[in-house]
Parts: C-alpha cells; structure tokens; sequence
C-alpha cells in the first residue's frame, strides 16, 4: 500500500567534509562518447559487410575457401596452402571458421554464414577503431579524434577494407590498437603495442611489422633522453616474449595441419624477397609508380592530400607559430605520422602493387589527414588579425575549409555506393540456387571466363560444386582439396601434397572440367566485347541455357570517368560521356537440367 512506503532520508553530508563521489567534469568540445562513436564505426562497417563486393579473388580462393573447407569438407585448395610452400597460415583461417560454425547453428543458409562471419569482421573492426578514436581524443585532441572518425567512417577505401577477409585486414585492425597502445604515453604500454603489431605481423601479414619502427625508435629517444631507458628496454623485451608466444601458437597450429614444422612468416618474407628469377609477386603483374597515388585518391579522395601534408604542416607550424607547439614539435608526434609516409615509400618503390596492400596503413592516413586538417583550422580559424573584418576573414577561410570537408564526405558516399552498384552483382545472382526444388546433389557450378568473380563456396548449396572451364586465361587456376566427412580427415586433407601446383603461375590442364559435365554456368555479357572461341557467348545460346537470374555489371571500358569514379543516377536526357554503361553477369542453367528438375 502507498500508505505503508517509508520516505528514506538521505543523510547530509557534514560541513567541511568533501562529497564521497564527485561529479564527473562536463567532456571537452567536440568529443563523441564512446558508445556513439563505435555504433557510427559498427553501422558503415555493416553495411561493407552485407553490401560490399570483394574486390580480390585472393580473399575467394586464400580464405574463404579454405574456411569454407574446414566448415563443410570440400573446398578449393590455392598453391600457396600445399605443404610444400606453406606461405598461408591454418591459424587465421581456422579463426574464421570457428565464427562461421558457430553462426551455421543458427543460420540455415551457407551464404547468411558468409555474412554472419562478415559481420564479425565488421564488428571487431569497429571495436579496435573506437579504442584508436578514444586514445586520439585522450592523447591528441578531441578535434583530431572527430575528424579521424569522419574520415574513417566515409572513406571509401575504409568502407572495403573493414569487413574484408584478408590477412592485410586482420593486420590493420591490429596495428589500431598497436598504435592505441603507443599513443598511451604516460602509461608506457610498449610491450602491449608491441603484441599487437607483432600479432598482425606473425597471424596476418610480417611486412606489416615494419609500421612500429619509428614509435619503437622514438621510445627508445624518449628513454634515453629522460633517463627511463631500462624501462623502454623492459618493455621491448615483454613484448618481444609475447610475439615468441604467439608465433609458437600458430606453429603448433601449421603443424597439426601441415604435419610438417612451418614458420609461415618467414615462408611468405622469403617467397616474397628471396624467391630468384621467375619466381615472386611479380610474376603476377606490375604497376608504375604512380599506382598508389591515383589508388589513394580514388579511395581517400583529398583525405589522402591532407595526409601527405601532415609533416610539412607540423614543421612550418614548429617554424611560424612556435607557440602552437609549445617548445618544439614533440618527437611522438613526428613517429606517430611517419609510418604512413614510410609504408607508402616501401611499396610505392614495388613493382607488384595491389589495393589490399595499403589497408594496414589506413589508419595511419586517417589520423595524418585529420592532424594536418586541424593544423589548418588552427590557423584560419584564428583572429589575430584586429577589428571586425579580421574576424570575417578568419570566417570565411572557416567557411571553405568546412565545405571542402563536406564535399570530401559526399565524394567518398558516392564513390561507394558507385561501387555497390555497379560490381555487386556476384554476391546475388546465386539466390536462385537456394530454392527448395532446385536439384542439388552432384551437380556442378561452372565457371569460365568469370572464374576470378566466384564469390566462395559459400554461395553454393550443399553437394553443389565449382569447377572451372577453358577460357582465354592462361595461368594456374586453384584446384579442390580431398573429400572430409569427419575433422581426422580434415588434417589428413589439408596435409597431403595437390597435384598439379607450382609457384609459377603456371597452367595446370588437369583444372578444368569438360563443359558437358556442367549443371550451371555463370557468364558475363557485354555488348562491346566479343566473343571468342574460348569464350563464346553463352547466355544468348538459348538451345543449350536458360538464363536464372541476371544482374547487371558496370562496363567500366565504356563508361565515362565520372561513372567509374562515383555514383551516376540513370537519368534521361543525361550527357552520354555520364551515363553509366551495362553488362549482364548471370547465372544459367542447362536446358536438360532443366527438364530433370521438372
């Protein structure tokens, strides 16, 4: 009863006696509470997970594939998982898998588990950006920290590197908290930075374990300059144990696959250096210098320009306004913006160069670009001049600098969702295939010339499998691993010797199935391209297929270079050098397959 309730009375606190709790201070401008900034992260990386095309048959064939292996006991099998190269960790992959097998009790379809361990993705790289924004605001300025998340959460390059199944990925993700780590100065968390980036390098990618020289070198500077090198020289010696650890974990892990001692790490350094005449990433192409920088501005737009200017930014700041620096520009501060420049110095001087190849730099470009935009803005948003009109001048160059930032934002969502539209169309033309009364078992998905676009096994229902086609393409195409109904027979898999794999690209007839034995086919149709012998147009020859579903697919040769570059709405009366040009990529199915079914 409301009658019986007793009204407690909350004692006061004696005079002169400080309160037991204190308020918390109101948080600085510009500063996004935590929970916010990582559902800003989580929402742009969802959508990369549920909506991004995967931009590198590596991702299909290097992982997706083997997950996809020790998830449902068939798969493609690449050169590079044969004991006798061994240049792919069992490790990260097996990582995977455990996502996906947990999400597959839940999920009926193979492709929502493709998306469930998408999602993962996304959400751990969600967490390690917030974690990296947090010692940005805390360490830097809130200022940086909100422009880093603008920059992050929009950029195109972000957008497909966040949920992306590739070892390049992974090590990004760990180098944000590599350098969270580092930039918690006062509590001197060298050997936690050190694990990090020592994580990425030993489980994703050892190049990447070049990003911590010029933080490790600077704490080495910082130590001996204030005395506190024995601390800095601990440190290093925790993180280097903790590295031995984890690289003892993933040998332990090779070697219940391989049956063989492996150092992955070294296999990949020496492949990549060592590998002699013939042999290497080069024999896979080649790009001029220029490669990464109208990369970097595809996928960063003027983020990247920003980033560039980092250093000089700093410098002429230490030069004309001394005072903003304090006494001097601080020797942390100079290592934090230099592994970007350094990362970019080493590959650009590469001949083999891919996209993927920069995402654990990202970050490091994110915070160089939005270190560089708050140097601007200290300086045109100041009001030294006296007077009213230096006030509208400083407004002004405020001004432009605010709608230079928001067109860099409009640019980097339409440069997406460009992308979205226009390569999509792999990851929905098998949804037919899902259908109850498609027939299923020991039927074959084929692929000719499209074979690079097959987005995994995954895609596939159970007892469908991919085989490939002659086509015009004259290098090693992947091969399957054994049958495993049970994990004995995984290992057992995973550790026999393939036939017909080499570490030079070379064709392996023994690949490709004969045509005949095809179910399903997949094909692409554009109509400024011709058909060869090899490559016959296959969707218009209705005697043989049935066309079950079609997407469309850019024509990036007969687009203009604003529809490649960015989102072109269809609209009529709209000039043909912006009019975005169309292809078909479908899925078909033989008319005898056909009749079957019915």
């Amino acid at each position: 009863m409301a009658s019986a309730r007793k009204t407690i009375d909350v004692p006061s606190m004696p005079t002169g006696q400080a309160p037991r709790f204190k308020k918390r201070p109101p948080p600085p401008p510009y500063y996004l509470p935590l929970n916010i900034t990582l559902y800003v992260f989580l929402v742009s990386n969802a959508i990369a997970a549920f909506l991004a095309p995967i931009q590198d048959c590596d991702e299909v064939f290097n992982f997706w594939e083997p997950t996809h292996y020790l998830d449902h006991g068939y798969g493609l099998q690449t050169w590079e998982y044969s004991p006798v190269y061994s240049i792919r960790s069992w490790l990260y992959v097996t990582i995977h898998a455990i996502v996906g097998k947990v999400a597959s009790l839940a999920l009926v379809t193979k492709s929502s588990q493709f998306y469930a361990i998408r999602f993962f993705l996304a959400l751990v790289c969600a967490a390690c950006q917030t974690r990296l924004y947090a010692a940005i605001c805390r360490t830097l300025s809130p200022k940086i920290g909100l422009f880093f998340l603008m920059i992050v959460a929009f950029s195109p390059g972000m957008f497909h590197a966040s949920a992306a199944f590739l070892p390049s990925s992974f090590t990004m993700y760990m180098s944000m908290l590599g350098l969270t780590a580092f930039l918690d100065w006062r509590r001197q968390k060298i050997a936690q930075g050190i694990m990090w980036f020592g994580l990425g390098a030993i489980v994703g990618w050892p190049f990447a374990g070049a990003l911590i020289v010029p933080l490790l070198l600077a704490e080495v500077l910082v130590g001996f300059i204030s005395g506190s090198l024995g601390t800095v020289v601990s440190g290093i010696f925790s993180g280097a144990i903790r590295c031995l650890a984890i690289l003892a974990a993933e040998i332990a892990v090779d070697y219940a696959f391989l049956r063989k001692f492996a150092i992955v790490p070294w296999n990949i350094v020496a492949y990549n250096i060592f590998g002699g005449e013939g042999k290497g990433p080069d024999i896979f192409g080649t790009e001029p210098w220029t490669f990464y920088i109208r990369n970097l501005l595809l996928n960063f737009n003027i983020w990247f320009i920003f980033a560039m200017s980092a250093a000089p930014l700093l410098l002429l700041q230490a030069v004309f306004r001394p005072q903003s620096t304090k006494k001097e520009i601080p020797l942390r501060t100079l290592a934090v913006i230099a592994p970007f420049y350094m990362w970019f110095a080493i590959f650009t001087a590469q001949p083999h160069k891919e996209e993927r190849f920069m995402y654990p730099a990202y970050p490091f470009l994110a915070l160089n670009a939005a270190i560089a935009i708050h140097i601007i803005l200290s300086y045109v948003g100041s009001k030294d001049s006296k007077g009213s009109n230096g006030a509208l001048i400083a407004q002004a160059k405020l001004t432009i600098v605010t709608v230079i930032v928001l067109a860099a934002i409009n640019a980097g969502l339409m440069r997406t969702v460009g992308m979205i539209t226009g390569y999509n169309a792999p990851l929905k033309v098998f949804e037919p295939l899902e259908r109850l009364d498609i027939p299923q078992a020991g039927n074959s998905v084929c692929f000719g010339k499209e074979w690079y676009r097959f987005p995994s096994s995954f895609f596939l229902p159970d007892g469908m499998r991919a085989k490939f086609i002659r086509s015009e393409f004259r290098g090693l195409l992947p091969g399957e691993f054994p049958d495993a109904t049970d994990y004995p027979a995984l290992f057992d898999g995973t550790s026999q010797v393939p036939e017909g794999m080499n570490d030079l690209n070379l064709e392996d007839p023994g690949k490709y199935v004969d045509i005949s034995q095809c179910s399903y086919l997949v094909d692409s149709y554009f109509p400024s391209r011709d058909a060869t012998e090899l490559e016959p147009d296959y969707i218009h020859d209705e005697s043989q297929w049935e066309v079950m579903s079609c997407k469309h697919f850019l024509d990036a040769s007969q687009t203009g270079l604003i529809g490649r570059l960015i989102w072109v709405p269809n609209l009529p009366g709209l000039p043909n050098q912006l009019q975005r040009k169309w292809g078909q990529y479908c899925l078909l199915r033989r008319r005898d397959v056909n009749a079957e079914a019915d």
